[in-house]
C-alpha cells in the first residue's frame, strides 16, 4: 500500500478509523510507534522523515493493534516535545490527535505527527543521522552524513512559493483524481498535507507543476520533448538525421506529460517483427518498455526544475534510446557507481505525490530496476553520463558480452565497452578513467583486453600521443 492510504485512514468513522491505520503497511512515509514509544525513539523516526521527503508517525497502534495514547497521557507531552528536546535542529512537525476506537471497544485517540521535509540536516543530540529508506530509519555513516549535508546546503526548489499564486490556482482533473485516489476530504486539505501550499495560501513549486493547468506559463523549460532520429548518427547540419515528423514537445501539468509522452515514446520505440509461436508476427522491442518508462518517470520527478533554459528530451534511434535530464546527480548518488545509488529525492514533494498516484515506487529502487530489466532480456548495461549541467542516460540494444569472450575479459571490462559504445565520439585513455573513477592504468588493462578480442580500436600516432582515443567497433 502506498502513503495515500494514511490520509484515507484518517478520514474514515471513528469505529474503522484504528484499525485501519494499524494495518497499512509502513512505508517510505508512514510509520507506526506503540504509545509506550521512548521519546528518543520517536525523535529518531522524526530526523529520518524530515532528511528525506517527510512523513505520518501515528502513535498508540502496536504490533497492529489499537492501543491509544488515553492510557499514557502522563508521557503524551513528552512525544509532542521529542522534536525539541531530542533533535538539532527541532524538526518541523505538525502533531494532532484523532479520535479511534481501541481494540478492547472503548474511545480513545491516537497521535498524528506529520513531518515535513526539511532544507538542513537534522540529528540526535547525540550527534545520530538518520535517513528515511523504504520502511526504515537508516542510520548514516559519515561520508553518507556529509554528502547529505552538500545536498541540503541549499533549499529544495520544489518547496518554494511561487509568485503571486494562491491555492485555487490548483484545479482541475489531475487533482480531482488525487483527491479521490488520497481519499481527501477537499483539495486544501491533501494540498496542505503534501506540503503543496504555503502557509500563506501560496502554491509550491511543486504543487504548480503538478496541478496548475500551464505550469509552462512560469516555468516554460518544465517539459519532456521526444524526438526520433533515422540513423543511430545524430549527424549535423545537412546531415542531420532527425525525422521531421517525429519532434513532439509534452507541455502541461507532470501527471498529464508522462501519461502523453509514455504513449508518444511507446508509438515510436524501436521493435523488430517476430515470429510467434502461434505463426504470428509481432512488434518486440528492442529496448524493454520497463527500461525507458523507468528512466523518464526518474527523469521528470528528479530532474532540477530551477534551472532554467534546458529541458527533458527523450532521442529514440533504431538501436537505443537517450534521456537527457537537466540537472547533475545529487552528492548521494555516485554517477560511477548507478547501482549503489542511495536514496535521496531532490524534489520530495514532487517524488511523492507521484509515488501516490503510482506513477513512481520510489522506493530508491528506479535505477537499479533500469539496471534489471536491461539485464532480464540480455542486454548491456545502460549507461549514465554527466555533463556539468545534465544527466544522460543511454539504452541500447546490444547484447552483452558473450560468456566465453567476458570469462577471458578482465573484471569491469564490460563497462568499459559500455562506456565507448554509448559515447557521441571517440574517448581518450583519460577520459574513461576520469568517468569510472578509475587508475589510468587500470583502464588501460581493459583497454588492451578488449582490443585484443577487436571489439573496440585505437587511434594515434604514437603510444604517447595525447590526442589518442579509443572508439567501440563491433560486436563479433
Amino acid at each position: 500500500m502506498t502513503s495515500n492510504q494514511v490520509d484515507h485512514c484518517l478520514n474514515l468513522t471513528i469505529d474503522k478509523r484504528g484499525n485501519a491505520l494499524a494495518t497499512i503497511d509502513e512505508d517510505q512515509w508512514y510509520e507506526r510507534k506503540s504509545a509506550r514509544v521512548d521519546p528518543r525513539k520517536l525523535a529518531e523516526a522524526m530526523v529520518a522523515m524530515a532528511n528525506a521527503e517527510g512523513g505520518v508517525v501515528v502513535v498508540g497502534l502496536y504490533d497492529k493493534a489499537v492501543e491509544g495514547i488515553d492510557a499514557f497521557r502522563p508521557k503524551t507531552n513528552n512525544l509532542r516535545q521529542a522534536s525539541i528536546d531530542h533533535c538539532t535542529p527541532p524538526v518541523r512537525a505538525t502533531i494532532d490527535e484523532t479520535e479511534c476506537i481501541d481494540d478492547r471497544g472503548h474511545p480513545n485517540h491516537l497521535l498524528v505527527v506529520r513531518i515535513d521535509p526539511s532544507e538542513t540536516v537534522h540529528e540526535l543530540m547525540n550527534g545520530d543521522c538518520y535517513l528515511r529508506v523504504g520502511d526504515e530509519s537508516r542510520k548514516l555513516n559519515y561520508s553518507q552524513r556529509r554528502e547529505l549535508t552538500y545536498d541540503k546546503g541549499t533549499a529544495q526548489f520544489d518547496g518554494v512559493a511561487v509568485p503571486f499564486t494562491e491555492s485555487s490556482d490548483l484545479q482541475g482533473p489531475v487533482l480531482d483524481n488525487y483527491r479521490r485516489v488520497t481519499g481527501a476530504v477537499s483539495d486544501h486539505s491533501i494540498l496542505r498535507a503534501r506540503n503543496l501550499i504555503t502557509r500563506d495560501g501560496n502554491a509550491t513549486v511543486a504543487g504548480y507543476l503538478l496541478f496548475a493547468a500551464n505550469p509552462q506559463e512560469h516555468y516554460p523549460e518544465a517539459y519532456v520533448r521526444v524526438l526520433r532520429f533515422l540513423s543511430d548518427e545524430r549527424g549535423s547540419g545537412a546531415r542531420l538525421s532527425l525525422d521531421d515528423n517525429a519532434d513532439f514537445r509534452f507541455e502541461g501539468p507532470i501527471p498529464e506529460v508522462l501519461a502523453r509522452a509514455t504513449a508518444q515514446i511507446d508509438s515510436m520505440a524501436p521493435r523488430r517483427r517476430r515470429l510467434d509461436a502461434d505463426g504470428s508476427f509481432t512488434g518486440q522491442d528492442l529496448v524493454p518498455r520497463e527500461a525507458w518508462l523507468e528512466g523518464l518517470v526518474n527523469a521528470v520527478i528528479h530532474r532540477s526544475y530551477s534551472l532554467a533554459g534546458d529541458h527533458i528530451r527523450v532521442e529514440i534511434f533504431p538501436s537505443r534510446i537517450e534521456i537527457e535530464s537537466p540537472g547533475r546527480f545529487p552528492g548521494l548518488a555516485d554517477p560511477s557507481k548507478p547501482t549503489e545509488v542511495s536514496r535521496f529525492a531532490r524534489n520530495p514533494r514532487i517524488a511523492r505525490v507521484c509515488a501516490d498516484l503510482r506513477i513512481g515506487q520510489e522506493l530508491g529502487e528506479g535505477i537499479r530496476r533500469i539496471f534489471d530489466e536491461m539485464r532480464r532480456v540480455g542486454l548491456t548495461d545502460p549507461v549514465y553520463t554527466q555533463s556539468s549541467g545534465s544527466v544522460r542516460l543511454v539504452l541500447a540494444s546490444t547484447a552483452r558480452l558473450d560468456p566465453s569472450v567476458a570469462s577471458r575479459m578482465p573484471r569491469g571490462a564490460q563497462r568499459v565497452l559500455d562506456l565507448l559504445r554509448a559515447a557521441d565520439t571517440p574517448l581518450g585513455t583519460g577520459d574513461i578513467a576520469e568517468h569510472l573513477e578509475w587508475t589510468r592504468p587500470t583502464v588501460l588493462t581493459r583497454l588492451r583486453a578488449l582490443q585484443a578480442e577487436g571489439l573496440i580500436e585505437w587511434s594515434g600516432t604514437s603510444t604517447r600521443d595525447p590526442r589518442a582515443v579509443w572508439s567501440f567497433k563491433a560486436l563479433p
